[in-house]
């Protein structure tokens, strides 16, 4: 089955706490999973960023939830333990234990309103109730999208550049992934080979004992099989190990299959990855805003 949202996470998480006893996060993972029947593979899936298993984020998310509504509660770290007033609640709570039903308990409603202006609380609560997702969830949705249409616009621009602005940026992005021994080497690399299939020769490593062919092309299209070939042919002609095609079309499924089949080692880079690689690297982009997500650090607040 699919994994269940942190909502559906509550009521069973509750139960497994009603023997009274000092529970981990670890143990309560275990057992939920088995009344889920969950498999690996779902268990193993992770958030977008790939820091955190997803069925593991909407478990903590669920543990969360119930101590702000007062039902669960945290005597050391680590460790959650039923409260007098969960014990009441279980028995006459319902099937599924959602935030709506949490609302109930004044705990709650100052947890999720204490950072929210009025007008922020109307406009979110019935998103809040709604939403099969943890706010970490939702966040990280939200910044994957932004992402998205990022890489959209970058791709874009880079398409409508002229020739000499494409081979500037191949070799701009190769410098800032630690390719090239500097600025004047790197300048030489693209668009001054003059050979049959290779715009540019650049330096793997700052003492040049490794050679790495390129080619770089503005592409709209699909680049098949054979302009591949074409390049992996003038790999061939100059002995070489290493290769890279960067192009901003994309590249046929037959084109990836052969690359991965083949000695020189070539790497594809399409229009989608350079873009990707771009925002990864701060090139044609910048910093319009951070944001830092923390959790309570439980130590500090330890008493010996």
């Amino acid at each position: 089955m699919a994994i269940p949202d942190f909502q559906m996470l509550m009521r069973p998480l509750l139960e497994f706490a009603k023997d009274g006893g000092n529970h981990t996060l670890a143990e309560t993972r275990g057992h939920l999973a088995s009344i889920f029947s969950l498999s690996q593979i779902e268990l193993d899936e992770l958030l977008p960023s790939g820091r955190q298993r997803r069925f593991d984020n909407r478990v903590a998310w669920a543990k969360v939830y119930l101590e702000q509504a007062g039902l669960l509660h945290s005597p050391k770290r680590g460790q959650f333990v039923i409260t007098q007033e969960g014990r009441e609640f279980l028995p006459r709570s319902p099937q599924k234990i959602t935030i709506a039903v949490l609302d109930q308990f004044e705990k709650f409603r100052i947890f999720r309103d204490s950072s929210k202006s009025g007008k922020e609380i109307k406009q979110t609560a019935s998103t809040e109730h709604e939403s099969e997702e943890t706010p970490e969830e939702l966040l990280e949705q939200s910044f994957q999208r932004i992402q998205g249409e990022l890489a959209a616009s970058v791709l874009n621009q880079v398409k409508n550049g002229s020739p000499a602005f494409f081979e500037n940026l191949v070799v701009e992005l190769l410098l800032k992934m630690g390719y090239g021994r500097n600025r004047v080497d790197a300048g030489k690399a693209i668009g001054k080979s003059g050979d049959e299939g290779i715009d540019g020769i650049i330096s793997e490593d700052r003492l040049g004992l490794e050679a790495i062919y390129i080619q770089a092309k503005r592409w709209a299209g699909t680049v098949g099989r054979p302009e591949i070939q074409k390049f992996v042919g003038a790999l061939h002609g100059k002995r070489a190990r290493k290769g890279v095609f960067i192009t901003t079309g994309v590249f046929s499924s037959d084109a990836r299959d052969y690359v991965s089949h083949i000695d020189p080692r070539v790497v594809l880079i399409d229009g989608v990855q350079l873009a990707e690689y771009m925002i990864e690297l701060n090139l044609g982009v910048s910093v319009k805003a951070a944001y830092e997500v923390k959790r309570i650090d439980t130590d500090f607040f330890v008493e010996e």
